[in-house]
């Protein structure tokens, strides 16, 4: 058996039996965004860790440095935000072939240090070495969130609603422009790379979530919106139906993809890399969220679906027909 045929998520499970010796303040391990483990009766340390390499996470030549470290930081600050912690520290490890420009390493710095400084997060070590072809970024960082208040991947109830804090898809079409090579020409198109590029990571949106008490389960859209829901259903044994009217598209993405003949939902279920949350609520208390939700971020979050009894994974199309849909997200090893 070779890898490609059980791929990352096969491998993942492959791997994590016998990975706990000592499990008494561990709370979540391998299996959601960030591991969990307790300080005291309370209060928890949440952390997570990302690794990025070059010619597979992205093309040296085709981003900028500051880009690069912003974005390092920030898919880490996204999974802190899906489990509805607040983020603290960051250490950042580094494999640098010995030609690369220090200018380029100084932007990669400043991208870094210039989100952890909006979201009050040090940056207190890591590692550095050589190497041979590739540049190799890692980041690990540290919150802290009250045990009763975190979010997990495991706790989805049937009946739940299932509510998305953002629009879907837009990192996607931002890559195309990457891997054709192609420049954006109008301001739509700009704002669809820079999603890709410059991802927002919906901490206080994740913040807010937990604090509510009516939220069952969270994952950040990191994979792609299939992929990830998924990993919901998957862990808490539960199914979903998913409403294609419904599923967020921004004017951006919807121009672009009616310009080149695309279709958004596409991209939405599968792009991956948005960095939004998606979670499940309590459907008694799910129009109360919708109405704080507006009333502290002055927007709305997006009802897109329903947790189900049964393990089925369902998208009621706009005629209202059921089709079952598959994950069609990232997978390293597929």
């Amino acid at each position: 058996m070779k890898l490609n045929d059980i791929g990352e998520f096969g491998f993942i499970k492959r791997i994590t039996p016998d990975t706990i010796y000592d499990d008494r303040n561990v709370l979540r391990a391998i299996g959601d965004d960030a591991a969990v483990f307790t300080v005291d009766h309370n209060e928890c340390i949440v952390l997570t860790t990302d690794l990025l390499v070059e010619r597979i996470h992205f093309i040296k030549e085709s981003v900028q440095g500051y880009e690069l470290g912003y974005k390092s930081l920030a898919v880490n600050l996204s999974d802190i935000a899906a489990m509805g912690a607040k983020p603290q520290h960051a250490f950042v490890s580094i494999g640098i072939p010995i030609e690369t420009p220090l200018e380029y390493l100084d932007e990669l710095y400043r991208g870094m240090k210039q989100l952890a400084q909006l979201y009050s997060v040090n940056i207190l070590g890591g590692d550095t070495t050589s190497s041979k072809t590739d540049l190799i970024i890692n980041v690990a960082v540290t919150g802290a969130a009250k045990k009763n208040n975190i979010l997990y991947r495991n706790t989805a109830k049937a009946g739940d609603a299932i509510y998305c804090t953002g629009f879907l898809g837009d990192s996607r079409a931002g890559l195309d422009f990457i891997l054709q090579n192609k420049n954006p020409q109008h301001d739509y198109e700009k704002e669809l790379l820079h999603a890709h590029t410059l991802p927002r990571p919906h901490v206080e949106e994740g913040l807010f979530l937990s604090n509510t008490g009516a939220v069952h389960s969270c994952i950040d859209v990191s994979d792609g919106l299939s992929s990830d829901l998924m990993h919901i259903a998957e862990e808490s044994n539960v199914g979903f139906i998913v409403d294609e009217k419904s599923i967020p598209i921004s004017p951006q993405l919807q121009q672009y993809c009616d310009d080149n003949a695309l279709n958004a939902i596409d991209y939405a279920l599968s792009g991956g890399e948005d960095y939004v949350l998606v979670c499940t609520v309590d459907e008694k208390t799910s129009l109360q969220l919708e109405k704080n939700f507006y009333n502290t971020f002055n927007r709305a979050i997006y009802k897109i679906g329903i947790i189900t009894h049964d393990k089925n994974y369902v998208m009621k199309k706009r005629d209202g027909s059921l089709i079952n849909i598959k994950p069609g997200g990232w997978d390293h090893f597929a």
